[in-house]
């Protein structure tokens, strides 16, 4: 059994501890006044330019006519470091306060020279990256013709974009996708933004706004050396502007459409407002706070396509197929995924779903907002060490897909950081907080809708009764269907009337999803399908670069701990010390899930500089699980005349199973979803006492086969003789995910710094990978014992439980890849780069494996951009185009083909710097190509928009 003791909840008072013994103030060695002006390539003053003293928190902005000045009292001499968005920082040697200081920026167009800290976790430069990593600075980040900013990270080198709406996308890398991605982490300054209980961040639902946002790094592959439990994948850290380097007040308007349909109905309107505000104060105290609000029409979700094509699924009756197709499974339809066996008078049996509810009419209104807040408090203690806080709170509505379609409504999820960061350590401690709202799943919704109706028992009684007497009517066997379900569906539900609206809201309301009283018939019960979750996790994590202790070498430290509080839902998540009958009750015991971990990083430089070797070792512990070491080695080798970058990696990791991996126990659609602990299991038998759904299914539909050939042949003997298609499972409890993973890369600077090329290539192999398997437990009886009575339950599905479990491959996974980008600055300002990304997967079957990893990537995928910043005076230009391939998806919602599709965004950006204002127009898949990226995933069409930002610079107080 668990854990359920409660950790001590005291996670920031160690923090406050540190920080008493630092509240001293460093003394002043006297002030004195640095003056100067900061102009562009063409001499023209620029005016918001951050002019900061190297390794101190003395700074200044410069005004409308690039002048700036500051007062200071560091020693002479130091540098003088200046940043602005779209030219080179530039570094300038200061020597007393006489100097006038003129200085003349360069435009930048590559990001060479750009440092990095997600790679290695401290600052280092991109180049001499030992893993391949991806930087998108601020100035891409305005350019970028996508929809929004974190759009963008679709179009970098190795990342594939998932779109489940406009407010919710997921971001993979190197295989595996799924659209709730538990392989890939996601932070925000540095915190894991994930809702507790869904296990993923939603999207940027309380990330930055496009105001705040000042860069973003993205590191394809494994990074759980360093980062530890999610990040088996790789994972992407979004960062924020400095209040003390990034004053003034900006605001954002962006105006749009989408659902040009062209078959009648009109466009809808997008609309999106931000503000920021930030301010220092004697370079001692800052302040920022951030507001946003999206609203907009989702994308729908209508396929029409069929999991279980007639032909499969009643293969003696080849007219029962299309839109006569009695075992209809469609997509984006729910309550009609599961069949059962009809027999007729004439002995003749069918698999027959229940009909089932459209996804557009259960969701009703498509209609989609994001609400979001932060606000940080900024303290430097001394010029080089800060203790700041920062609240993020956001609200948001959208689609979530995991095994069911999830309808997202009023979901709030908050974040609370404390941060204490000195030259050489960073300590943060964090908390997030997850209220699920009004959010209901789909599936469980549909189900319960056709049971307040009728019973699958009384349904199915009915459907047989009419499809006899339309057959003693001469009906052909399409007809006489047809007419059968009508007469069952006779007094059902209807979409578009009052009373479904009524019913649906009673259904979305009640948080059980299994048994409970409905308004239609007090003699029939039925469960809700409300997605009714509050959980929090708490975190702590501290790094120490030891430069001032180790001088032969660059080491570096962390730990971190964190904890998930789980509030027993009775849905998804439930108390399991409660009798088993009684676990589907909201309340209970809380479940503690926690993890604690620690790593050393060392690394040396040898041949002047020219190599540099890395090790790392990170340690973690899991609540459940044995502690596991993963190992990271890397070289880098660099040219002596910089040009030119080699590297090579190879690094061990772990992942323990996700939150919903290892507890889940849901119940929808009469197949219980359970995570892959051994005490869960108990009293259920799933492990060792169940045969594989898919073969379940198949022994139906061969005994079917036998019985509708020969009337003679009693089911019973028909059974015995397709005993041989039932499947055991023999499944085991779950394991932690382990990869061993090998990476080799080049960059590249030539002609002149024109051309820009990355490639990478990788190689892992997973063992344990983690996935569902779905399984059928007769009800009475053993699976190695296979009696007439074991047999009978295997033919009929109510006379069986069914279990997704969460466990692991018995073979060995592995996928391979490579990607390739290129970038070359023409003359006059024109860049055209692009990504070409290759993927794929083995799998060794020797062993007997039920498990499908799902790689749901496409062979191969590319973008193109081409652009100026500055074609004409003050404007600019950008177009971005991408190509992916067709590929297979595979998970257990369900499988089909994605086809290929292509896309272009483009957009115009006019600047007024006089007014501090610019306005962009641009279009995302602006030919309106129509395309899905998953399967049961929405169809997503162009979006056309017009936005202005106002940026007016604070001079620095």
């Amino acid at each position: 059994m668990q854990n359920t003791r409660r950790p001590v909840r005291v996670i920031y008072l160690w923090l406050l501890t540190i920080l008493l013994p630092l509240m001293a103030q460093a003394q002043l060695n006297g002030s004195y006044i640095i003056s100067g002006k900061i102009t562009g390539d063409a001499r023209e003053p620029l005016a918001g330019a951050s002019v900061q003293i190297k390794g101190t928190s003395f700074g200044a902005i410069t005004d409308s006519t690039g002048a700036f000045q500051l007062t200071a009292n560091t020693k002479f001499p130091f540098k003088l470091v200046v940043r602005l968005l779209g030219y080179q920082p530039q570094e300038f040697d200061v020597k007393n306060s006489d100097s006038r200081l003129q200085i003349q920026l360069v435009t930048q167009n590559l990001l060479v020279n750009e440092v990095v800290v997600s790679a290695s976790r401290q600052q280092e430069k991109l180049m001499k990256s030992p893993v391949a990593i991806e930087k998108l600075d601020v100035k891409a980040l305005k350019e970028t013709p996508a929809a929004s900013f974190y759009d963008a990270i679709g179009n970098l080198k190795g990342v594939q974009m998932t779109t489940a709406g406009l407010t919710f996308k997921v971001f993979n890398t190197r295989g595996f996708n799924v659209p709730n991605n538990f392989r890939f982490m996601q932070l925000v300054d540095g915190v894991d933004n994930q809702a507790a209980t869904l296990g993923v961040p939603l999207g940027n639902a309380i990330g930055p706004t496009e105001l705040d946002i000042q860069s973003i790094e993205v590191t394809p592959g494994a990074s759980s050396a360093l980062y530890g439990m999610n990040a088996i994948n790789g994972m992407s850290n979004l960062i924020t502007k400095n209040p003390f380097q990034y004053q003034g007040i900006s605001v954002y308007q962006k105006i749009g459409a989408n659902h040009f349909d062209g078959s009648g109905g009109s466009p809808k309107a997008l609309t999106e407002t931000s503000v920021r505000y930030a301010q220092a104060f004697k370079d001692k105290f800052a302040f920022k706070i951030n507001f946003s609000y999206m609203q907009g029409t989702d994308w729908y979700a209508d396929s029409h396509n069929d999991f279980n094509p007639g032909t499969k699924a009643n293969p003696d009756f080849p007219t029962l197929v299309g839109v006569n197709n009695v075992a209809n499974d469609a997509w984006n339809k729910y309550a009609d995924q599961s069949t059962f066996p009809i027999t007729d008078k004439n002995g003749k049996s069918y698999n027959v779903s229940r009909t089932g509810y459209w996804e557009k009419d259960l969701v009703g209104d498509y209609t989609v907002r994001n609400l979001k807040f932060d606000g940080g408090l900024y303290y430097k203690i001394t010029p080089k060490l800060q203790v700041s806080y920062n609240y993020r709170v956001g609200q948001m509505d959208g689609f979530f897909q995991r095994g069911n379609r999830i309808g997202l409504k009023n979901v709030v999820v908050q974040n609370h950081k404390v941060e204490l960061q000195g030259q050489d350590f960073t300590i943060r401690s964090y908390m997030s907080l997850e209220n699920t709202g009004d959010s209901y799943n789909m599936n469980p919704l549909a189900d319960n809708l056709e049971k307040s109706f009728k019973t699958d028992k009384v349904w199915q009684a009915d459907y047989t009764k009419a499809l006899n007497s339309a057959l003693d009517a001469g009906n052909d066997i399409a007809a006489a269907h047809r007419a059968a379900r009508a007469a069952a569906d006779n007094g059902r539900w209807t979409p578009g009337t009052a009373a479904f609206d009524k019913q649906v809201a009673l259904i979305k309301s009640i948080n059980d999803w299994d048994i409970y009283p409905t308004s239609k018939d007090s003699t029939n019960k039925s469960g809700g399908a409300a997605l009714l979750q509050m959980s929090h996790f708490y975190h702590a994590e501290g790094t120490w670069n030891l430069r001032k202790y180790i001088h032969f070498a660059d080491v570096l430290v962390g730990a971190d701990y964190r904890t998930y509080e789980i509030i027993p839902d009775g849905n998804n998540f439930v108390d399991f010390t409660k009798a088993l009958a009684d676990r589907n009750t909201p309340g209970g015991k809380h479940i503690w899930y926690g993890k604690v971990g620690g790593f050393v990083q060392g690394s040396k430089t040898f041949f002047h500089d020219q190599l540099k070797l890395t090790a790392s070792v990170r340690y973690d512990k899991s609540q459940q699980f044995d502690g596991k070491f993963n190992p990271r080695v890397a070289a880098v080798y660099t040219t002596p005349n910089q040009r030119h970058n080699f590297r090579a990696s190879w690094q061990n990791g772990f992942r323990f199973p996700s939150l919903f991996e290892a507890y889940s126990f849901v119940n929808n659609g009469g197949v219980r979803r359970v995570g892959g602990l051994a005490f869960i299991e108990e009293g259920l038998g799933y492990f060792k006492n169940s045969f594989l759904t898919s073969s379940a299914t198949a022994f139906t539909t061969a005994v079917n086969k036998i019985t509708n050939a020969d009337a003679s042949v009693t089911r019973a003997e028909a059974e015995q003789r397709s005993a041989g298609v039932l499947k055991v499972a023999n499944l085991d409890p779950i394991k932690p995910e382990q990869i061993h993973s090998f990476e080799a890369g080049y960059k590249s600077v030539l002609f002149d710094n024109k051309v820009f090329i990355d490639v990478d290539a990788y190689f892992n192999s997973y063992k344990n990978f983690i996935g569902q398997v779905e399984v059928a437990v007769p009800k009475t009886g053993s699976v190695n014992d296979l009696t007439q009575a074991v047999l009978d339950q295997m033919y009929d599905k109510q006379y069986q439980n069914r279990y997704r479990v969460w466990t692991n491959s018995k073979s060995t996974v592995q996928n391979y890849g490579f990607a390739l980008g290129v970038t070359y600055n023409f003359e006059k300002g024109y860049t055209l780069s692009g990504n070409l990304n290759y993927n794929n997967l083995t799998q060794d079957k020797t062993k007997d494996d039920a498990l499908i990893p799902g790689f749901n990537t496409p062979k191969y995928f590319t973008n193109v951009s081409f652009g100026n910043r500055q074609v004409l005076k003050n404007v600019g230009f950008n177009v971005v185009w991408h190509w992916q391939d067709t590929f297979y998806w595979q998970n257990l919602f369900g499988n089909g083909d994605v086809p290929a599709y292509s896309t272009v965004d483009a957009q115009v950006t006019y600047g007024m710097p006089k007014i501090h204002t610019s306005v962009k127009v641009g279009g995302s898949n602006i030919f309106n190509t129509a395309y899905f990226q998953y399967v049961g995933g929405p169809t997503i069409k162009g979006l056309y928009y017009v936005a202005i930002t106002y940026d007016l610079p604070f001079a620095k107080k």
